[in-house]
């Protein structure tokens, strides 16, 4: 059981299928391994075992039919269960019906039993709350598991479950999954639901997808779960054959633009440059054409836009709590960051948001440009290897410090949420202190399905699934 924990969703769907394991054997055994580590680790933000194993009994359908998940406990409402969304201000908070995408993991077949833990409001790329504490990178307990969906990569790269759901509004998907030596995918713009009484978030730069530990269980995964839900504005366009299809077929021979400086101008740290070094050889080495670019863009003013907006959308968030709670203010229930976030959002002109949108619309013009060029965009994720926790938590001694510290160690991955284009964290590097470090591809709007093929052919060349970390 413990070397089928270790194999992917897809294996061990074929695994119930034929017979070999039933869907409660292999739910015990990941909820077994959770109790092991959560202790240590802390990724678990809500126990849904009992739920599982009543659905467990249950006849299964789909792709991952019986197969044990996790959800991230931000945005993800399942009727009748709490949703803390990392926050205190959210405690005794209950949802009172299913989010559109729980219930496509459920046709699935996926069979969730707990949520996993998120900074307050996913509103940074560490894992560090008031509401859960600390989660703990498992390659390294001292170090951050990367941000806001931590805690499903510490699952997942732990050995508890073989993928796990996770969302993305700057990076939240890709930065785990690179600091905990996963494959992590964000989709492009209006590929993924966001119900069910929203078809966005943060004004489009949010998308859910998951971490996982193979290419392929993330391409089926978003074979079962993409497409429209009731009211969207748009959708993303369609796959044509399907992304698991895509894993199947070659990618061809792929224009690269190799992006070695963040556009902030912040120092990158050598071990990640090696790691991007290695990897733009192993793409030569596939027969690829790999050449240094970058569209040029204005950084400043993007953080600006950036802030604004997912400014409003807490102050909103927060406002609306207060609201159902019948208080006047949060005080200390919502933390130092979330409490300048809110304010920002209470006080920007109205005017300034609509000049934020239309900077991005700018944005995503220009790298459109840019992009009929180039394939892919290589870049690092994270301008460092994982950092220290403690150092980026939403209730810093200085509000200053944090904003340099942010900045500094994860100025890469915002600009696929700015553009709508979908990007792809590849395990592929290890720093001198034997931390993971994951390499982005950003591809041209909609064409998950070209990084999906070319992911699948870095995946056979650079085989990651061995690596584990030292836990036992």
């Amino acid at each position: 059981m413990t070397d089928l924990l270790q194999q992917d969703a897809t294996a061990q769907a074929e695994a119930i299928a034929t017979g070999k394991v039933s869907p409660s054997e292999l739910l015990e055994a990941a909820v077994a391994r959770a109790d092991a580590l959560n202790p240590s680790l802390n990724f678990i933000a809500q126990d849904l075992r009992d739920m599982a194993r009543a659905r467990a009994h249950l006849p299964f359908s789909g792709p991952f039919a019986g197969v044990p998940f996790l959800v991230k406990d931000l945005h993800m409402p399942i009727a009748g269960q709490r949703s803390g969304e990392g926050s205190r201000l959210f405690d005794g908070h209950v949802a009172t019906e299913n989010a559109v995408l729980y219930d496509r993991y459920c046709a699935a077949g996926l069979n969730t039993f707990g949520k996993t833990t998120t900074p307050e409001f996913g509103l940074t790329v560490t894992t560090e709350s008031k509401a859960y504490g600390l989660t703990r990178n498992p390659w390294n307990p001292a170090h951050s598991s990367g941000g806001s969906s931590g805690g499903a990569a510490v699952a997942v790269s732990a050995g508890v479950v073989a993928m796990a759901h996770a969302s993305d509004g700057g990076g939240s998907i890709r930065c785990p999954a690179s600091a905990c030596g996963l494959f992590g995918l964000k989709p492009s713009r209006g590929r993924m639901p966001a119900g069910p009484h929203a078809t966005e978030g943060w004004m489009g730069f949010s998308l859910n997808h998951a971490v996982t530990r193979s290419v392929r269980d993330s391409a089926a995964l978003l074979d079962a779960t993409h497409g429209m839900e009731p009211g969207s504005r748009y959708t993303a366009p369609p796959p044509g054959a399907g992304f698991l299809a895509a894993t199947r077929s070659a990618p061809g021979r792929l224009r690269i633009a190799l992006q070695r400086e963040a556009i902030t101008g912040v120092p990158v740290h050598p071990d990640v440059l090696a790691a991007l070094d290695a990897a733009a050889r192993l793409l030569e080495s596939l027969g690829h054409t790999v050449e240094e670019a970058a569209p040029a863009l204005p950084a400043e003013a993007m953080g600006e836009a950036f802030v604004a907006i997912i400014a409003a959308h807490v102050a909103h968030d927060v406002r609306t709590r207060l609201a159902e709670l019948g208080r006047d203010s949060a005080g200390e229930d919502i933390e130092l960051v979330t409490q300048m976030f809110a304010h920002i959002g209470n006080t920007t002109p109205a005017s300034a948001i609509a000049g934020a949108n239309q900077l991005f619309q700018q944005v995503a013009i220009t790298v459109s440009q840019f992009m009929s060029g180039h394939d892919i965009l290589l870049s690092p994720v994270f301008a460092q290897p994982p950092i220290e926790l403690g150092r980026i938590d939403l209730s810093p001694s200085d509000i200053e410090s944090w904003t340099g510290n942010v900045l500094g160690y994860s100025p890469f991955t915002a600009l696929a949420n700015q553009t709508g284009c979908p990007a792809m964290s590849l395990p592929l590097g290890t720093s001198r202190t034997g931390l993971p470090i994951g390499i982005m591809a950003m591809g041209r709007y909609g064409e998950e399905a070209l990084l999906f093929s070319l992911a699948a052919q870095i995946e056979q060349a650079a085989p990651w699934a061995g690596r584990r970390p030292p836990l036992p």
